[in-house]
């Protein structure tokens, strides 16, 4: 027995050498740089390593299915059936044009118009452009995680062989490292805000305050290996003003708050949440609301005003969708945020799904599993556009306000305009949207019946 003591001494030895070393790596070449916010390139260089390894792999895969006869890719497209730009009465009146002998403009019902309304709900059913936003896409080419693929089939052995070195590297090299470096950020966010928070009101406590959240924020970053590109940082929210932008993740609080301060708004949680909430509080003034508050309209708008008119506080960072969108589009913007008459800064958030899908499906993903599959992904690569600041305009109404906000994020991110509620993921079709397709088939008939009868 007290052989095996040295031995035992040893392993302990290397071991706490092992942790050092470890520790120390982390400090020079993570945790400080991301105090100063600098980068030693070292991301970019890992990124660029890994599109050549998927280029290779893509290649790879598709001479062994050919060779096969093996199908690569499901016979799956999340595009959108192309549909003309036309309205109910032209496409009715196209239809009775072909189909009848009678005059185009008759105010009869005609039996052949059933054939719009069967055809537009095929076109639903085939090709739904609103709950396709709420799952991932399959990619066109294989990053060598599984879950993008799932038509994988045996290729070759080296194929293979990479395949499961990737998944060595990514959950014990990268899984690892990365809840260390994310534990770390959030032990600091939480420590640091607090010590600001007894600080006395003034500059100091001010700057103190923005440099704590950006480090901690910049760590937080680096535990995901987000590699993301800042576009106009000209155009960079500032205070009294309000910033807007397409909602992927949860993680997109982390990826603008990593380059900007914010005031976040959002309803009071308990755990680890609610710890984290009441230590940045302390330091500079977010916007939190409780679980009651949270239904009364009238009280929000008045809580956001009231912080907005205050031109010394930091800009507020809001989603307007109010839900988790694939990425792929920007649905309906709530138009609260837009009552309030306030400066508006439009984000564009656009994720490459390459190295890993950014979007939380969260009716079918926790928030734990959802970070773990973040966590062993490659990489979460995203290009931020700043767009110039918008003002609601003079007899303009906050619903049109909003559209056009939407309009300019989707434009510049190369996304979906959607004019659907992204409340429809979990909500049936409300029954004013049917009754706008029966209004509108109905005026058709009745107002060129009132128009014949005029005449």
């Amino acid at each position: 027995m007290f052989l095996l003591l040295p031995f035992n001494s040893l392993i302990v030895n290397l071991l706490g050498i092992s942790l050092t070393v470890l520790f120390t790596l982390l400090l020079v070449f993570i945790i400080v740089p991301a105090i100063f916010g600098v980068s030693f390139g070292i991301r970019k260089l890992y990124m660029k390593t890994l599109l050549k390894i998927f280029a290779w792999a893509t290649l790879r895969m598709q001479r062994g299915a050919k060779e096969k006869n093996h199908q690569l890719y499901k016979p799956y497209t999340n595009g959108i059936i192309a549909k003309d730009p036309t309205s109910l009465e032209e496409e009715i009146k196209e239809i009775r044009k072909s189909g009848s002998n009678k005059a185009l403009d008759t105010p009869e019902f005609e039996l052949s118009d059933i054939f719009y309304f069967c055809r537009k709900g095929m076109e639903t059913i085939m090709d739904d452009e609103v709950t396709k936003r709420f799952s991932a896409e399959e990619l066109e080419s294989w990053n060598l995680l599984s879950r993008t693929n799932y038509n994988f089939q045996y290729i070759s052995l080296r194929l293979t062989v990479l395949w499961g070195l990737g998944v060595l590297i990514r959950y014990c090299f990268l899984l690892p490292l990365r809840i260390a470096l994310a534990f770390t950020g959030v032990s600091l966010l939480v420590v640091g805000t607090t010590m600001v928070g007894y600080l006395p009101n003034g500059r100091f406590k001010e700057f103190m305050s923005k440099h704590v959240h950006l480090m901690c924020y910049r760590i937080c970053v680096r535990a995901l290996t987000a590699i993301i590109t800042y576009h106009d940082r000209e155009n960079r929210p500032r205070n009294g003003g309000i910033c807007v932008a397409n909602h992927t993740s949860p993680i997109d609080v982390i990826i603008l708050a990593s380059d900007g301060y914010y005031a976040m708004v959002g309803q009071i949680h308990g755990g680890l949440m609610g710890v984290i909430q009441r230590a940045m509080v302390k330091a500079c003034p977010h916007v939190w609301f409780e679980r009651s508050e949270v239904k009364d309209r009238h009280l929000v708008a008045e809580r956001l005003t009231e912080h907005v008119q205050d031109k010394s506080k930091l800009p507020i960072l809001i989603f307007p969708e109010g839900t988790c969108i694939n990425n792929t589009s920007v649905m309906m913007f709530k138009k609260g945020s837009f009552e309030i008459g306030a400066t508006v800064y439009p984000v564009a958030i656009k994720y490459d799904p390459q190295f890993g899908d950014a979007f939380w499906n969260s009716s079918k993903y926790g928030m734990v599993t959802y970070l773990l599959r973040m966590m062993t992904s490659w990489a979460i690569v995203c290009s931020v556009w700043y767009l110039p600041p918008m003002t609601r305009e003079a007899n303009e109404d906050a619903v049109h306000f909003a559209n056009r906000v939407k309009s300019a994020i989707a434009r510049q991110g190369g996304l979906v305009d959607l004019l659907w509620d992204g409340g429809l993921k979990r909500e049936k079709v409300k029954d004013t949207f049917k009754e706008e397709q029966q209004k509108l088939y109905s005026k058709m008939i009745v107002g060129n019946h009132e128009d014949r009868s005029r005449s």
